[in-house]
């Protein structure tokens, strides 16, 4: 499938595609325990939708899952194969699948179903999904209830994904069960670098031009230089799932 490689016409998640190395080195992955509570424990036919580069692909892959990767930007699916050896890498997005009908047990989303055109996508992915497949979300959050976190937040901002960002898209269509919720929570290791790169992967700091940008990383290491010990700092997160599966 041929994406269009202007930067207008690829939406607003095109901001990635120009720190897709700094997303792949500083973005956490997804606890286990999450993993197979979104897609469960016997080998499925899964479609990781809006994949990125990888880092929920690799642990469908290493569960043992038999995985087919969309992704829109080709500067991060270049990347999808080292992180997830063995899992099929496709040029595609959500609202027009490059998948035949009832292709896939589940269909997952992974930081990704917030850019879709919901009323466009959603009847894509019931197309590609197998009578009673699932459609299952998950959102990594930094937990702002650790005072840490708080403070880097107020540097360069968190989000939270709430029920309503998820229930109503999902239940209009009338293609969907009821949405089951669950939290998971882990915790990321990062030295300077890694925690730069993490900012820098933030689809509105990857965007600034260098002189707004600049300042940003310039108060993050300083917080880093305040709180870290032996090189390196811990991040905790809230992994936030939703799942539900097809009428």
């Amino acid at each position: 499938m041929i994406v269009n490689r202007d930067e207008a016409s690829r939406g607003p998640a095109t901001s990635f595609a120009a720190v897709a190395d700094a997303y792949e080195r500083g973005r956490p992955g997804y606890p286990d325990e999450a993993v197979r509570w979104l897609v469960g424990d016997e080998p499925r036919d899964v479609v990781d939708l809006g994949a990125g580069t990888g880092k929920l692909t690799g642990s469908l892959v290493a569960l043992g899952h038999r995985v087919t990767a969309i992704e829109p930007l080709p500067e991060m699916l270049e990347l999808l194969p080292k992180a997830a050896p063995g899992a099929s890498a496709i040029l595609g997005d959500a609202e027009v699948i490059p998948l035949p009908d009832a292709f896939a047990d589940v269909v997952t989303c992974a930081q990704s179903f917030h850019w879709f055109d919901h009323a466009v996508a959603l009847p894509e992915i019931a197309r590609v999904l197998r009578p009673g497949g699932r459609l299952a979300l998950v959102w990594n959050t930094r937990d702002d209830r650790d005072p840490w976190m708080a403070q880097l937040s107020a540097v360069i901002g968190n989000e939270s994904v709430q029920d309503w960002d998820v229930f109503p898209a999902i239940l209009e269509t009338g293609q969907f069960g009821p949405v089951e919720t669950a939290e998971f929570t882990m915790v990321q290791r990062v030295d300077r670098e890694a925690l730069h790169d993490l900012v820098l992967s933030r689809s509105y700091c990857g965007k600034l031009p260098a002189t707004e940008r600049e300042p940003i990383l310039a108060a993050v290491g300083q917080l880093f230089d305040e709180h870290a010990a032996e090189g390196a700092i811990e991040l905790p997160y809230v992994t936030q799932c939703f799942r539900t599966n097809l009428l």
